[in-house]
């Protein structure tokens, strides 16, 4: 694929959002962006420490904002640039947005380098529930199920 001046600038926007945030004590070194038809729809940078949320990743924040602008809850049409390769939490928020496609900076060995390791957490959800290393346990199963029976029922139900 050929790389365009669009997309050099929207990935050095997100690596520039990464140094600037990093530097400023806000989270660790991320950055992502949203972009649709040459615009920029919604920015992101890490916050988990800042905000004492794990979930604030650069690319969740960038998704959010992106989002709440198009007052949607999905975003096909749209890419993301991101400073570094999504790990796996990022990677299914941006399945479940419908982007279209993900450019990245950093891989996810040279985020391990600096004390980012991902690679366990994917190995984790590849093995069965038996097998990882957080016990699950199922619990109140037919209870759950009867909200399930009632979603798939509901005839003004919002399908994503």
């Amino acid at each position: 694929m050929r790389t365009d001046e669009h997309s050099l600038r929207f990935m050095r926007r997100a690596i520039e959002l990464s140094r600037v945030h990093m530097a400023d004590n806000e989270g660790g070194p991320f950055g992502a962006v949203i972009v649709k038809d040459g615009e920029i729809l919604g920015e992101g940078w890490n916050r988990v420490t800042s905000g004492h949320d794990p979930t604030a990743h650069a690319e969740v924040v960038a998704i959010r904002q992106a989002c709440g602008k198009l007052g949607t809850f999905q975003l096909p049409g749209c890419e993301i640039y991101t400073s570094c390769e999504p790990c796996p939490m990022c990677l299914g928020a941006i399945y479940w947005a419908r982007l279209d496609r993900i450019w990245y900076a950093n891989g996810r060995s040279d985020a391990a380098a600096i004390q980012f390791d991902d690679e366990w957490l994917y190995r984790e959800v590849a093995l069965p529930l038996g097998e990882r290393s957080l016990p699950a346990t199922q619990l109140l199963r037919d209870e759950a199920l009867e909200i399930f029976r009632a979603w798939e029922a509901k005839p003004d139900k919002i399908p994503y």
